[in-house]
C-alpha cells in the first residue's frame, strides 16, 4: 500500500485551518500531520515533520506565509519543501510573490474541497498548480512590475520553437492548447517543457511563467 501523502496545514484563523485539515484528513491517500497558526511555527514544524506538501496561508503574523515559503521551499534550501499557497485574495500581489518564493501554486480558499485535494495531489508529484486563467490575470495585472529593463535582460539558450511555447506557458496555456495552437502531439509539448525546464534550471511552469515575464520574453 502506497504511504499517504504528508500535509502540514498552516493558517491563523482556527476554523479555516481546522475546516482544511478536516476535508484533507477525511481521504484515504493524505494525511495531515501537522497544524499551525503563523509562518515561523510553519517553518519550525515542516523542519521537524518533513511533510510532502504544506497548505500555506499568506496574511499571518509573526512570518507570514510569503517569508515561510522563501525559507521552505526558494532559492539555496538545501532540502525544499512543496508549498500550495491557499489565499482568500483573489489576484493578490502576495501570490506573485509567493510563487516567486518557490510555492509550487495556488489555490483561492472559495475553491472547492475537491480542488484542494487535486491541488495537493499535483504539487505532490512535483507538478505545479495555477490555473490558466488565473495565470493570465495575475501576469497581466502585475506585468509592468515583472518585466526588467533592458539591461537586466539575460540572453536564453532556447530554439526559436522552445521561445514559442514558452511565451504560450507564460500566456497560461495547456498542454493540450499549447498542442492545438501549434499542430504538434501534447507528447511534443511536454517534451519541449521538459527541455525549457532543464536548459533554464527552473524548477516548474510557474518558475517558467514568472521567468518568461521577468526577462521581457512576453508582454
Amino acid at each position: 500500500m502506497t504511504a499517504p501523502i504528508r500535509v502540514l496545514v498552516c493558517d491563523d484563523q482556527v476554523l479555516i485551518r481546522t475546516g482544511l485539515a478536516t476535508i484533507i484528513d477525511a481521504q484515504p491517500d493524505l494525511q495531515v500531520v501537522g497544524e499551525c497558526g503563523d509562518g515561523q511555527a510553519a517553518v519550525d514544524l515542516a523542519g521537524r515533520l518533513r511533510p510532502d506538501v504544506v497548505v500555506m496561508d499568506v496574511r499571518m503574523p509573526v512570518l507570514d506565509g510569503i517569508e515561510a515559503t522563501r525559507l521552505l521551499a526558494g532559492a539555496g534550501v538545501p532540502r525544499p519543501v512543496k508549498v500550495l499557497v491557499v489565499t482568500t485574495f483573489n489576484l493578490d500581489e502576495y501570490v506573485y510573490e509567493a510563487l516567486r518564493a518557490g510555492a509550487s501554486g495556488f489555490l483561492l480558499k472559495d475553491a472547492p474541497p475537491a480542488q484542494l485535494l487535486h491541488g495537493i495531489r499535483t504539487v505532490a508529484t512535483g507538478a505545479a498548480l495555477l490555473d490558466p486563467e488565473v495565470t493570465r490575470q495575475l501576469v497581466g495585472r502585475y506585468a509592468a512590475r515583472i518585466r526588467p529593463n533592458e539591461a537586466t535582460r539575460q540572453d536564453v539558450s532556447l530554439t526559436p520553437r522552445e521561445l514559442e511555447v514558452l511565451r504560450l506557458i507564460a500566456d497560461g496555456r495547456s498542454n493540450s492548447e499549447i498542442a492545438g495552437t501549434l499542430l504538434i502531439s501534447q507528447e511534443t509539448v511536454k517534451t519541449f517543457v521538459s527541455r525549457i525546464l532543464t536548459k533554464l534550471d527552473l524548477r516548474d511552469r510557474v518558475q517558467a511563467v514568472v521567468y518568461a515575464y521577468r526577462q521581457g520574453l512576453v508582454t
